[in-house]
């Protein structure tokens, strides 16, 4: 997985991973290549387990009550995951960075990943553009990628739902 300018690869990865949280190693291993990234070792059950407390960690960021709270989160997973940048051409397909050690365990690995993606997620397109779905049953988690950056839902499906409901609401009160 290539980290772009804002992050988003990896903040998509970090949604799904934390919107179905995968049941086993060998899910985590099929769900991430699936999103691309190349696996270098064996993926164990030490790998589910620091994934997961990635995964905590990164909602709590995404639930956090103002920016500041939000950056002082991602600062602290940065710290944690201690990545640094590198370069690198997997033996050809072209340079760019990667934000890992070779050979280092894909828990480790989406934990550099999810960080320094929602650090560069944030820091290029807004401190506001990771949050829950607002529709309230709904707990869905999502980054705002759109143009305009005001997007509220985490589907078609959820603002058609909010909408008729919105919609519902005024025909009773009016």
């Amino acid at each position: 997985m290539h980290l772009n300018p804002y992050g988003e690869d990896a903040v998509n990865l970090a949604a799904d991973l934390a919107n179905r949280r995968p049941a086993s190693a060998e899910e985590l291993a099929d769900r991430c290549r699936a999103a691309g990234l190349a696996l270098e070792r064996p993926v164990v059950p030490k790998d589910l387990n620091r994934a997961l407390a990635a995964l905590d960690a990164w909602e709590e960021a995404v639930d956090a009550a103002d920016e500041r709270t939000r950056a002082e989160l991602v600062n602290r997973m940065l710290a944690a995951a201690a990545a640094y940048p590198r370069l690198t051409d997997h033996g050809g397909d072209g340079w760019h960075l990667h934000y890992r050690d070779d050979q280092q365990p894909l828990g480790s690995l989406l934990f550099s990943l999810i960080s320094v993606g929602t650090a560069l997620h944030l820091a290029g397109r807004g401190m506001h553009r990771l949050r829950r779905c607002a529709v309230t049953e709904c707990t869905t988690i999502f980054a705002d990628t759109s143009r305009t950056g005001r997007q509220r839902y985490c589907s078609q499906r959820c603002a058609n739902r909010d909408a008729v409901r919105r919609h519902r609401a005024r025909a009773v009160r009016g």
